[in-house]
């Protein structure tokens, strides 16, 4: 298999996340995002599970069909990859929630993604 890194130095910007989260983010089996903690659905559902107000992160499949979110279990992370809790689909939706992450892609991916 060949072994493309999305994201760059993302061990050092997330110390703390955990090896196996690390491997399937880089290889694009779980992708990770920002939380938008600006927006009003983030802040109403931090009322119901106060633990995502140190939310800064959230890791989730691109590969569940919107349909199947409810099977699905998005873990939490914290400023520095701790992970903080984790949340089925059924108790809320995603979308609206996410905004880009800020670590950089790679050289090697992003000249593999033109390409490909």
């Amino acid at each position: 298999m060949n072994r493309i890194e999305k994201y760059a130095h993302l061990d050092i910007e997330l110390p703390e996340l955990p090896e196996v989260l690390l491997n399937t983010i880089q290889s694009e089996i779980l992708e990770i995002m920002c939380v938008d903690k600006n927006c009003d659905k983030f802040k109403k559902v931090c009322l119901e599970y106060p633990v995502l107000k140190d939310a800064v992160y959230v890791v989730f499949s691109n590969y569940v069909k919107k349909s199947d979110h409810k099977y699905e279990k998005f873990i939490f992370l914290g400023e520095k990859g701790n992970e903080l809790c984790d949340l089925s689909g059924r108790d809320f939706e995603l979308y609206g929630l996410l905004k880009c992450v800020s670590i950089p892609h790679t050289q090697e991916y992003c000249d593999f993604k033109k390409y490909s």
